[in-house]
């Protein structure tokens, strides 16, 4: 019974989640932090919503309102910015603009100007935006500008 105490610990562990592999800066759709967002300047963008980790946040045109239509192998691709409290306004960013939308599975989007914000898998490093002007899962997909508009 003794060595099971250990095993049963360990499982516990795993089951209520844990962190991603070491250097690896991929958002975590099940995080339950509070959500920064900021501005940051991309040279070839202008003035963006990024995370509090710099990264480059999105929108998606397919979105109607504010909730997302952005689930399954869609949201794989594109993580949506989540939040497990009220989102806090970094620098440059107008704090009534942010706000939140539930998910079909319970967790709590960011939102930005009514639109629900999230990463791309494949931008890896502060300031990247690889999925600029890209038309995936039946929509294009935006860097966000101060307004809360699209970058286009």
């Amino acid at each position: 019974m003794r060595r099971l105490i250990p095993l049963i610990a360990l499982l516990a562990v795993a089951a209520c989640g844990g962190t991603t592999s070491a250097g690896s800066s991929s958002p975590s759709p099940t995080t339950a932090v509070t959500a920064t967002v900021s501005v940051a300047t991309n040279a070839k963008l202008g003035q963006i919503l990024v995370d509090g980790n710099g990264r480059t946040l999105y929108l998606f045109e397919a979105d109607k309102g504010s909730s997302s239509t952005c689930y399954g192998d869609c949201a794989t691709y594109w993580p949506p910015l989540l939040t497990g409290g009220a989102p806090v306004a970094g620098a440059g960013v107008n704090a009534p603009m942010l706000g939140t939308t539930k998910r079909t599975d319970g967790t709590t989007e960011v939102t930005y100007n009514g639109h629900p914000l999230y990463y791309v898998v494949t931008d890896h490093n502060p300031g990247d935006a690889t999925g600029q002007a890209v038309n995936n899962f039946g929509a294009a997909w935006y860097a966000v500008g101060t307004n809360g508009n699209k970058i286009a």
